[in-house]
């Protein structure tokens, strides 16, 4: 499994953000082939102190290969395009390979 991250600052106005992102962006999203699972929440705190994100998106995809090829894609071009029209306070893009833990 590969995960992509995404962790957004605050925006200049979180209600156009929230609204343009689940009308608009989240469905650009789940059109990448390839994809599949997505997460994402506006509700980011932390243990300590003023949490430094707005939101946070989770993706998954089989592996790292199948990312790519979704990010390079006609319909990852357009995600990545979309983010300057609601991201005003930038967006943290990361991915890894998740490893599963054990109980």
């Amino acid at each position: 499994m590969h995960k992509l991250m995404v962790l957004y600052p605050e925006p200049v106005d979180p209600d156009h953000f929230r609204d343009y992102y689940v009308t608009h962006h989240l469905p650009l999203v789940a059109r990448m082939p390839g994809l599949l699972a997505f997460r994402y929440s506006f509700e980011v705190t932390v243990t300590q102190g003023q949490t430094p994100y707005f939101a946070v998106f989770e993706a998954e995809f089989a592996d790292a290969a199948a990312l790519t090829a979704a990010r390079a894609s006609p319909q990852g071009r357009q995600v990545t395009a979309d983010v300057a029209n609601y991201a005003t306070g930038g967006a943290l893009v990361i991915d890894y390979p998740a490893q599963d833990g054990t109980c």
